[in-house]
């Protein structure tokens, strides 16, 4: 039997957190020469390396990777930017004989790269920056309901993800998700999904280990000296699961109790917060 044709398609390699796709990734660069292309909307800021679990020095100096480190946690990054970002690094991988692989990553980036986002027109600067005042003002409860009355389609979020809709269907007279249907049809990338799985038990017991060694590796440590370069506690980069806990944790909202020398507390509740991102049953 002959499978399908996959010369033009680039492969995109998917599955929750804790499944192994940077593991996978880097045993196929041992068989082919490959560029990872991150699709992960926190390893692109610098300093959040722990909390993200980036991939190592070593695994970088084996497997190139694209889309790391590449603002500070205090700006902004849209899915449309990495979109565009994105293919073009897609471009250049080719362009050097190597096969990119997207590695996910975050859905809305992925969605971005391989079902196209709208370019959006020139906004009014000072309506944009009044607007942007106004959605910053509100509590992320009242944000993402905005964002809910203004686009029927808003599959929710972070404060980033909601204050991007608010922003465009106030700006733009259209819901956001009426702009991606209409970009859908002008997209770059033709992807070939590789979804990742294992039993759910299993992931459970990764996501617990997982933060475990966060923790000891100094995580908390590492939002504390975020915060302390002046970066805001509701900040793009800080906004993210692992990430708010931490933030709670550090402002008094989530109780920290130290026992021999482990964060009890915030351990918890980062394998709660972890938890939605295993797949539920089927029923």
């Amino acid at each position: 039997m002959v499978g399908p044709d996959t010369r033009h398609l680039t492969p995109v390699l998917v599955g929750p957190t804790g499944v192994g796709k940077t593991a996978v990734a880097a045993s196929l660069a041992a068989l082919t020469p490959i560029t990872v292309i991150s699709a992960d909307a926190r390893q692109l800021y610098r300093g959040l390396d722990i909390g993200t679990a980036k991939p190592d020095a070593v695994t970088l100096a084996r497997v190139p990777h694209r889309g790391l480190d590449l603002l500070d946690p205090g700006e902004h990054y849209s899915a449309g930017r990495f979109a565009r970002d994105a293919a073009g690094w897609i471009a250049e991988t080719r362009a050097s004989g190597r096969q990119p692989i997207v590695v996910g990553g975050t859905g809305l980036y992925i969605r971005a790269l391989a079902e196209g986002l709208f370019r959006e027109p020139p906004f009014d600067p000072e309506r944009r920056a009044q607007l942007r005042s106004w959605s910053e003002s509100l509590e992320g409860g009242d944000l993402a309901r905005w964002a809910g009355r203004l686009d029927p389609r808003f599959p929710g979020g972070g404060r980033q993800r909601a204050a991007r809709a608010v922003e465009v269907a106030l700006l733009t007279g259209h819901a956001l998700s009426w702009w991606q249907r209409e970009a859908r049809e002008r997209r770059t990338l033709h992807p070939w999904y590789i979804h990742l799985t294992v039993p759910r038990e299993v992931l459970h017991r990764r996501l617990a280990a997982r933060v475990d060694a966060m923790l000891r590796a100094g995580f908390v440590q590492e939002v504390e000296r975020v915060l302390a370069s002046g970066v805001a506690p509701q900040a793009p980069g800080l906004d993210g699961v692992g990430y708010r806990e931490v933030v709670a944790m550090l402002q008094g909202s989530v109780v920290r109790e130290c026992v021999a020398g482990r964060d009890f507390g915030i351990d918890t509740t980062l394998c709660e917060a972890s938890g939605h991102l295993v797949p539920q049953p089927v029923t």
